[in-house]
């Protein structure tokens, strides 16, 4: 499904310049579960950002099914997001002053969903990380949990193809992490690929394959038994 030959990016010009990712090589399955480990500095959010087209590379190729993602133009990235990628943060990026199913509307909004079918679809996705209780509350009024299940859910309502996900569960205790790990879990046996960055070992078990990165190297990777 998605492929990295040769990638590396560097920042800066001349003597000013740091190579942050170096020589890349990486194929990742339709429907796996990734984890992307590594120290602070690693490279490892420089390479989920590339995954997830917020960043381009240097030099090298990524592909993505058929399409070649490196070739294209600022705006096709944006629609490439759009419609084949979710994300889910660390620090959750919810509307404060906006209701939970507003919320997760809105990626449905820059879709041209119309009204009816959004209000449908959000439900259903927070029905399906057990918020449909919740989903006239803003998020001031819900747990950090539940706020990051607002977050999957808006990230997931558009059926993305794959699920990019960056600490996601950085903010939370330690019950709530794995609970949020499980959700993530259910949703990539029903199919959806997800690619995560974690500093924590217990949360990379969840994934079936972790990669593990340092000094811009792709260092080694682990695949763990289910």
């Amino acid at each position: 499904m998605i492929e990295l030959g040769g990638i590396n990016k560097v920042y800066g010009t001349s003597e000013a310049s740091s190579t942050v990712l170096k020589d890349v090589n990486l194929k990742i399955k339709e429907g796996e579960f990734v984890a992307i480990m590594g120290p602070s500095g690693s490279g490892k959010s420089t390479l989920l950002n590339i995954l997830g087209t917020l960043d381009v590379p240097s030099s090298g190729k990524y592909t993505f099914l058929d399409t070649d993602v490196t070739s294209l133009t600022k705006d096709q990235r944006s629609l490439f997001r759009r419609y084949l990628l979710g994300f889910i943060f660390q620090g959750f990026n919810l509307l404060k002053k906006t209701t939970a199913i507003d919320n997760v509307e809105m990626p449905l909004i820059y879709l041209g969903v119309k009204a009816k079918e959004r209000r449908e679809r959000a439900y259903e996705a927070l029905k399906s990380v057990g918020l449909e209780n919740r989903a006239e509350y803003e998020p001031s009024k819900l747990s950090g949990g539940q706020q990051q299940r607002v977050a999957i859910a808006r990230a997931i309502v558009t059926n993305p193809k794959v699920l990019i996900a960056d600490e996601p569960t950085g903010n939370l205790d330690t019950s709530r992490s794995h609970e949020i790990m499980q959700i993530l879990q259910e949703f990539n046996k029903n199919g959806i690929t997800i690619i995560m960055v974690t500093h924590e070992e217990e949360i990379a078990s969840y994934a079936s394959r972790v990669l593990h990165v340092r000094d811009g190297i792709l260092e080694k990777e682990v695949h763990n038994a289910h």
